[in-house]
């Protein structure tokens, strides 16, 4: 069973690796280099070698659930056998997005706390408490919660402005920071979203904050990191499609290395 992973022991990972990268392991099987077959088998192969190459490097690893779902219950045991390869000391978060009432919470709670082991789940806060209770109620797991998401969709509700002159977003995160606390519960807020990172952070200022859209999606780290940073750090930045397919051959998961370090070494330059 996976070791749970306090808030000081993250923080103490950050502090010895000097990072606070996480790494996104959204592998999308047709995007494998051309010798690997297409298989699920082949995407475990193709994480194990990633995971060889930046564990130093970082000191998360997010999985996009979807992106295994979409190959059946192969693609659920391929989940499994790469969370098992995640060195204990790494916070691993299954990226899921899930929302649902408290019965059906608690079905998620067993396949992703107990089944799956991983360390924290992402989910949706917007079905209220009793949606998120049941993962709470587990001790040593981390819920995150969507705060501010990069999407064009975001203007749809999370902008929208409120009669009390706050926007619905700042209601969400205020509301919802009671139902846990900063040793439990952190916040998805998109790394093109900085312009808003200094409200949030006077709303949450002990919360951890998930900010995914490094690399790929060109969120900037030094603007996130001027912007969000708390004095215990608070961050863990992710970087998927960056990392997994700098490289297209034989050396993808040296090349990975190379752009995993590249984005390590401009979060230590910025503590």
């Amino acid at each position: 069973m996976r070791r749970f992973l306090t808030r000081e022991e993250l923080i103490h990972q950050i502090k010895i690796k000097k990072t606070c990268l996480c790494i996104g392991l959204d592998t999308d099987i047709n995007k494998l280099p051309s010798h690997f077959q297409k298989t699920p088998e082949s995407v475990v192969e193709f994480n194990e070698s990633i995971i060889e190459e930046t564990h130093d490097l970082c000191v998360s690893y997010k999985l996009n659930t979807a992106f295994y779902e979409a190959m059946g219950s192969a693609g659920w045991e391929c989940l499994k056998r790469t969370i098992e390869l995640i060195p204990e000391n790494s916070f691993v978060i299954a990226d899921a997005k899930r929302g649902d009432i408290g019965n059906t919470a608690e079905q998620y709670v067993q396949a992703f706390f107990e089944d799956l082991d991983v360390n924290a789940i992402t989910l949706s806060p917007y079905m209220g408490k009793d949606s998120v209770t049941p993962y709470l109620n587990y001790k040593g797991k981390w819920i995150i919660l969507l705060g501010l998401t990069s999407n064009e969709g975001a203007n749809d509700f999370q902008m929208q402005p409120l009669t009390n002159g706050r926007l619905l977003y700042e209601e969400v995160i205020e509301t919802s920071a009671l139902w846990g606390s900063p040793g439990n519960t952190m916040y998805v807020v998109g790394a093109t979203k900085t312009a808003a990172m200094k409200r949030i952070r006077r709303i949450i200022p002990d919360h951890f904050l998930l900010v995914p859209g490094i690399g790929a999606q060109a969120g900037n780290i030094t603007s996130v990191l001027s912007n969000a940073l708390s004095p215990d750090v608070g961050l863990l930045i992710n970087a998927s499609r960056s990392i997994l397919y700098a490289g297209a051959g034989k050396d993808f998961a040296i090349k990975a290395r190379t752009e995993a370090l590249r984005l390590k070494k401009m979060v230590e330059n910025s503590f």
